[in-house]
């Protein structure tokens, strides 16, 4: 067993949380410097919420990718290793290479994890003749191929009946498949069904209003409660489970964007610091964990009652650095995070809604005009200016 030197802080996960939250303790704190370590194995980092508009051909895949390497804040040590084991009372966390990492404090920014096997038959089937998902760098590509190859009959878009990253995205897939389906002529010979495991559109009612409008416009079919349980390639058919009545319900498909089921990451589900529902256990407003306070989380890994986009993360990351930086210091925490989310709500080529809310599910919204308005202007601010913030922004600790 290897042992690795003791840091101040070890944050698991160089994703958008991990990397922000390193780069702000950084920044507010010199004396930090080299005393930071981030435990992840990816070699690449990605801006996931590009994804949609590369599932329809508006954005190459490659300008979503960035070596880890380049992200890594100055200052912060980089250990490319998966963690395996968390130790919250001795205050280390084990790699699966055996390598232990001992700490003062612990940040938790993991990620979520996409369980492609758990609709049986949809690992055999993805990629081809029709199925597709945003949901995977090395398939998004098969979505455009799957939306350009349509030439009619039922498209389907599906919604676990788990929590997902960007809740909001298997719809959005969804109403620019609908545009180029219309664009290419072969919409009057389509159903286009949104299979949803929810139970309405949207949770926050000022959208889901525009949104049922954008539905009605667009002719879409939607079928809730209905969960994706199997994946019949050589028959082309979808079987869905009605999540109050059990029964099966078999849909015959031409195309179909599949959002697989999502959960926390085994190593944390097995862990210590898991709920019952296997997600990090921390307070929802100063997201340090339950039981054990050394321990802070942010982003999909953790159990915060709201939906998992990188919006949310962009305000946890400043209460996590900051209260974090107090509980070095033996002083109170002061940070409070108040469940703000967004999601930008792609309805078309060219327009957007842009979804912005709290805990308590009440619109939040930035712009001093009526965001549940499809708007050009924000469907711009979504392709060029987010991305943008984002890697000269966020993950340098500034917004």
């Amino acid at each position: 067993m290897k042992q690795h030197d003791r840091y101040t802080v070890a944050i698991v996960g160089a994703g958008s949380g991990g990397i922000s939250v390193a780069a702000r303790l950084v920044r507010q704190c010199k004396e930090l410097r080299g005393k930071v370590v981030l435990i992840d194995p990816a070699s690449h980092h990605y801006y996931q919420p590009l994804w949609t508009l590369v599932g329809a051909g508006v954005v190459n895949k490659q300008q979503t990718e960035r070596p880890q390497q380049s992200l890594i804040p100055r200052g912060v040590t980089w250990l490319q290793e998966a963690v395996y084991e968390f130790y919250p009372e001795e205050r280390y966390v084990l790699t699966e290479k055996g390598t232990q990492v001992h700490y003062d404090c612990l940040v938790v920014a993991a990620g979520i994890q996409v369980n492609w096997d758990q609709i049986k038959g949809l690992r055999q089937a993805i990629g081809r003749d029709g199925v597709c998902s945003n949901y995977a760098y090395e398939h998004v590509d098969s979505t455009w191929k799957a939306i350009q190859s349509f030439k009619g009959g039922n498209a389907i878009f599906t919604l676990p009946n788990t929590p997902v990253k960007c809740g909001g995205a298997p719809q959005k897939i969804m109403y620019l498949a609908d545009d180029h389906f219309r664009k290419a002529g072969v919409r009057d010979r389509s159903d286009v069904i949104f299979a949803s495991a929810g139970t309405a559109i949207f949770a926050v009612k000022k959208y889901a209003d525009a949104l049922q409008q954008v539905i009605a416009r667009k002719s879409i079919t939607a079928r809730y409660r209905r969960d994706l349980v199997e994946i019949r390639k050589d028959t082309k058919e979808a079987v869905f489970e009605h999540l109050d009545t059990k029964e099966q319900e078999i849909i015959p498909y031409d195309m179909i964007h599949v959002v697989p089921p999502m959960s926390a990451p085994d190593f944390i589900k097995r862990s210590l610091l898991a709920d019952e529902a296997g997600w990090v256990d921390v307070d929802k407003f100063t997201l340090q964990h339950k039981r054990y306070p050394t321990v802070f989380a942010l982003g999909d890994c953790s159990n915060l009652p709201t939906s998992k986009t990188g919006a949310a993360i962009r305000k946890q990351a400043p209460v996590v650095a900051n209260n974090l930086v107090s509980f070095l210091a033996g002083k109170p925490l002061q940070g409070s995070y108040d469940g703000y989310t967004s999601c930008p709500l792609v309805t078309g080529y060219n327009r957007l809604v842009l979804a912005e809310f709290d805990y308590d599910l009440e619109p939040r919204e930035t712009f001093p005009f009526n965001q549940a308005k499809e708007r050009y202007s924000m469907y711009v601010l979504k392709k060029q200016m987010l991305p943008f913030m984002y890697w000269h922004g966020m993950l340098k600790g500034r917004l």
